[in-house]
């Protein structure tokens, strides 16, 4: 390590990659928006929070734990100009409250998070 180094983590920090608990309050946030599958959520994440990251395993593991909560429903959608089908995550009617509730979590982290920086 070398001095430079520590003024290029804190001139250009790595990205923070998700827990499962952000995870599922990030997941439910975009979900609320309208459905979406796997690779859009991570897609989505680097577009709209660059400084965050989203690993294959934790995002299956909290739209697993989704799915087993009942909050959200996923079905497979064939999707013109795609070979295979995609599994679309949507938010169940009766579970809206509760996610909109772990969703403003997701909002007052990135928020409070960029108010720090």
């Amino acid at each position: 390590m070398k001095l430079e180094d520590i003024y290029k983590f804190f001139h250009d920090p790595p990205p923070h990659y998700l827990n499962k608990e952000l995870a599922v309050c990030y997941i439910l946030y975009i979900l609320l928006q309208g459905e979406s599958y796997g690779t859009e959520l991570i897609e989505q994440l680097e577009q709209d929070y660059p400084m965050y990251r989203l690993s294959d395993t934790v995002l299956y593991g909290a739209l697993k734990f989704l799915e087993k909560e009942e909050t959200i429903a996923g079905y497979w959608k064939k999707v013109e100009g795609r070979g295979r089908p995609r599994r679309m995550y949507i938010v169940c009617d009766r579970a809206k409250r509760q996610a909109g509730e772990l969703a403003r979590f997701w909002q007052d982290y990135t928020t409070g998070e960029n108010q720090a920086i």
